[in-house]
């Protein structure tokens, strides 16, 4: 149970049917995670029209999956959505509840808003990588926890009384350290001889000029990261991509031995803030194939505001990202089947602080969070509505959402805006706005939650997958 606002009312994470249903699913299956703790993973079900049977293949361990005859394997997929208010961390911030790392996870997928405020320095001079760099060093202790080898740069950032140090590094650098495989690897693609394009150094895992700066590639000739060459070969997850503009941050870990099944890894950056095109708002994309499945993830930051109305210029901004998001091609074949565009993909995860509102007042969201008239509310979320009237990710999915409005907070408190005389200023209708949804076949939910971060005026929401891929024959490694 968890204390949120309007006096004080105390939240169910979901209700009661739900639980009897995980719990008798969970003792049934005994499902055994892929992680050495093999710890039983519970399995959430939703009762809405976005309910879906969960098959029994991809909970079964890995060993007995790996050699099925489709030659897929599952993997567990943790994704994290969270706005941080444009407040930078402190070391003493801990990431293990929110990440989950008592179960561990195959891959982590984790996107930020407003990791710096969004004013015009960071809008229209240079960004800020301070921050970044910082959220990184946070989420490396907390996933290699036994292996973590601090990073370290020429500068360093104490914190009294603790013993994480942050580095005064670049965030290309920062990213460089924490990568097991060397950037060629990464940049390589691995279809059959003769169709990798010459100039693979220029045309793989870069994206356009103009979508791109020195903190999402480095050139081989570049000196180690601040952490030398032997700290990448003692951790357990290593970073494969990582990606800020202005104030949203995408970052994506792998299990080290998985690192060698990525490649045709491009990013891409969409601008739907100011002018309809600077990156206060808008979007960062990842796309790799990973074994023979191509990935997308998508962190977006999407147009504020809750007056009647608004709900459409956030649907725009769906639009224009799918449209203008464009991936480069890295192979020379005309049948290369390395997607270009979003939907292309074979899976895609999309998530961020999407700002759909709950189209109520104030006060009457207020009465039904006390009356914890859950459904009532959900019915009134703008996505809900915007997405069953097909006006918006038309054919993508969302779980059923069986937790508190996750905005807007007081900073360090449990009250919503806006409760308190002190907070009136600032009040907001209490909404969901930081989402995670997904498109694509073999992709199964089993977890959908928010977290109790007082850190920001948003709580953290995370959601957890299967996600089946087609294996490389004799799980080999690519060329």
């Amino acid at each position: 149970m968890i204390g949120v606002g309007f006096s004080g009312i105390t939240l169910m994470n979901q209700d009661r049917t739900n639980q009897q249903a995980s719990s008798l699913i969970g003792k049934i299956l005994s499902v055994k995670g892929r992680n050495q703790s093999n710890k039983e993973i519970e399995v959430r079900f939703g009762s809405s029209e976005e309910q879906y049977d969960l098959p029994l293949q991809p909970l079964l361990s890995r060993e007995k999956s790996t050699k099925a005859a489709s030659e897929n394997i599952s993997f567990r997929v943790f994704v994290a959505t969270w706005n941080v208010g444009g407040k930078s961390p402190d070391s003493k911030l801990n990431l293990d509840d929110i990440l989950q790392v008592r179960e561990e996870s195959d891959i982590y997928v984790l996107g930020f808003q407003e990791i710096v405020p969004l004013n015009a320095g960071n809008v229209l001079v240079i960004e800020d990588n301070e921050p970044a760099v910082k959220w990184l060093t946070l989420i490396n202790r907390s996933l290699n926890k036994a292996n973590f080898v601090p990073l370290r740069g020429p500068r360093s950032i104490g914190s009294p009384g603790g013993s994480l140090v942050f580095p005064k590094t670049s965030l290309r650098k920062a990213s460089k350290a924490l990568r097991t495989e060397n950037k060629q690897k990464l940049k390589s693609c691995n279809c059959p001889i003769g169709l990798e394009r010459k100039n693979s150094k220029e045309f793989c895992f870069r994206c356009p000029q103009s979508q791109t700066n020195e903190n999402d590639i480095s050139s081989e000739d570049d000196e180690d990261g601040p952490n030398g060459p032997s700290s990448a070969n003692s951790i357990k997850y290593s970073l494969v991509a990582s990606k800020q503009m202005v104030g949203i941050f995408l970052t994506v870990w792998m299990r080290k031995e998985l690192v060698q099944y990525v490649s045709h890894l491009r990013i891409s950056c969409v601008g739907r803030g100011i002018l309809g095109c600077l990156g206060n708002k808008g979007c960062i994309s990842v796309s790799m194939l990973f074994h023979k499945t191509t990935l997308c993830f998508l962190c977006s930051h999407l147009a504020s505001g809750e007056k009647e109305g608004d709900e459409l210029r956030r649907n725009s901004d769906v639009i224009e990202i799918l449209r203008n998001t464009q991936f480069p091609r890295i192979c020379k074949t005309s049948n290369s089947r390395v997607p270009e565009k979003i939907l292309d993909h074979d899976r895609v995860i999309w998530l961020g602080d999407l700002n759909y509102r709950i189209a109520l007042s104030y006060s009457d969201t207020g009465k039904l969070l006390k009356e914890k008239a859950w459904d009532t509310l959900y019915n009134n979320d703008q996505l809900k509505i915007e997405r069953e009237a097909g006006r918006v990710f038309k054919g993508w999915k969302e779980g059923k959402i069986y937790f508190a409005p996750t905005y807007k907070y007081s900073l360090n408190s449990d009250i919503y805006a806006g409760e308190t005389v002190e907070t009136k200023s600032k009040r907001r209708t209490p909404a969901w706005c930081d989402r995670i949804l997904w498109r694509g076949s073999e992709i199964y939910q089993l977890s959908y939650e928010r977290k109790e971060s007082r850190f920001s005026d948003h709580r953290p929401v995370c959601a957890t997958f299967w996600v089946s891929v087609e294996a490389m024959e004799d799980g080999s490694k690519r060329r």
